[in-house]
């Protein structure tokens, strides 16, 4: 969501604000993306393009991805996972955002999963 459509923050300027020192924490000095990481986001969002392509008619809602940190899975509908690599590209990190609320598993698959469905439907178009 654009920062501009958002209510004003009620401690903008006050040298109390409780959040300093959390937002000092999650504000870490952005590196620019380098060429490597730039050139794998974009293939991932390409990739990502042909998944959802090929998987979404057929019912699935997205890619789950276990998580090092919580070692939960997190599950990611197709835009919202598009909107966090997108981010990742443009500003060098990714901006938190809502978890799927109350996801059936069985409607996500893994980046795996989805890279193996594709080679499959390439392998059987190509032997056409």
């Amino acid at each position: 969501m654009p920062h501009d459509v958002l209510p004003p923050d009620p401690f903008a300027d006050d040298p109390d604000d409780p959040a300093k020192e959390i937002a000092d924490l999650d504000d870490p000095v952005d590196e620019p993306i380098g060429a490597d990481e730039r050139t794998e986001l974009l293939a991932d969002l390409s990739d990502l393009a042909v998944y959802q392509a090929l998987l979404e008619p057929r019912g699935v809602r997205g890619i789950v991805v276990d998580c090092g940190d919580c070692d939960q899975p997190h599950y990611h509908d197709w835009h919202l996972l598009r909107a966090s690599l997108e981010q990742l590209l443009s500003d060098g990190r990714m901006r938190p955002h809502e978890p799927a609320f109350d996801p059936n598993p069985t409607d996500y698959v893994s980046w795996d999963y989805c890279r193996g469905f594709a080679d499959g439907v390439t392998a059987t178009e190509s032997a056409y």
